[in-house]
């Protein structure tokens, strides 16, 4: 049986500041490797308006101790019956790489329950419709460091220190299996808007893959590139940020109205060096529309 406890709840999901009652709430999933508090700049920069709560996957931090989860699905179920079937609070979700694809599989959980998300925004991975063999999670260590340091979403110092390794390594084994031996299965298109968030110069997902989001939902779509590879959204942090709340703020289904942040915020919203640069291209096949 599902484990509905506050519990579970607080294993799962992490909130950093106090939002204003009633704000909409942003839901962050991680990168392989990654944990709840990469997000912690959102959460800083977007509070109060919007409700920013990250996930927190096992095995990771102070969930150290808790089985590794290897299967997208089962990462999704997870954070899926943590969350609270009687919270009416509109859901928006937001993951990046791996983190897009739980987002993915949660969101059709979520639909499947008659709780749609508000909006899903999918950042730096292609359409779950693209399959690539890759073997990164059967090589060496060695080759797992080396995919990481290409992507640059380590800091090198951490992948010197062999402490530090063994922590990571068996952490990013499992994330990457997870994310390489995902199969996506045909079921119902999601019904919210997709919002596909991507680098123009990431090696693992091209601006043409990230458009082929736009198979997944009946809903509106929207592409924007940004400069920059895989982790485009530490430099790029500004400008995504006022993505997601001026997407947070129009009208829709469940949608909530988060208030324009102080634009002084951005300055110390996580110490990135964000630039604010507009993004490079911008693609919707429909305007945005309340349903």
């Amino acid at each position: 049986m599902a484990d509905r406890s506050g519990a579970a709840h607080r294993s799962w999901l992490r909130g950093f500041h106090q939002p204003t009652p009633g704000a909409p709430r942003l839901l962050c999933l991680p990168h392989a490797g990654g944990s709840a508090s990469f997000y912690f700049p959102f959460s800083k920069a977007l509070s109060p308006a919007v409700d920013v709560r990250a996930v927190q996957y096992p095995g990771r931090q102070d969930r150290h101790s808790e089985p590794l989860l290897d299967s997208v699905q089962e990462l999704a179920q997870g954070v899926f019956h943590a969350l609270d079937e009687r919270d009416g609070t509109p859901l928006a979700l937001f993951g990046h790489s791996m983190g897009a694809m739980v987002g993915f599989e949660l969101a059709r959980l979520l639909e499947a329950a008659g709780r749609p998300p508000a909006v899903f925004f999918v950042s730096g991975r292609r359409g779950p419709s693209v399959e690539r063999t890759e073997t990164v999670h059967q090589g060496d260590d060695a080759r797992l460091i080396e995919e990481v340091t290409k992507l640059d979403g380590t800091h090198a110092a951490l992948l010197q220190d062999e402490e530090m390794l063994r922590m990571i390594l068996p952490v990013l084994r499992a994330d990457y299996r997870a994310v390489e031996t995902y199969r996506h299965t045909p079921g119902p298109r999601l019904s919210c808007p997709v919002v596909a968030l991507t680098g123009d110069a990431d090696p693992r997902v091209t601006p043409e893959e990230a458009r082929t989001w736009s198979q997944e939902t009946d809903g509106p779509f929207e592409l924007h590139v940004y400069p920059g590879g895989h982790f485009y959204l530490v430099a790029q942090q500004q400008a995504v940020l006022s993505r997601i709340e001026a997407t947070l703020r129009r009208p829709g289904p469940g949608t909530g109205a988060a208030r324009p942040r102080d634009p002084r915020r951005n300055r110390d919203a996580g110490g990135t060096g964000a630039t604010g640069a507009a993004p490079a291209v911008r693609v919707s096949r429909e305007p945005w529309r309340t349903r």
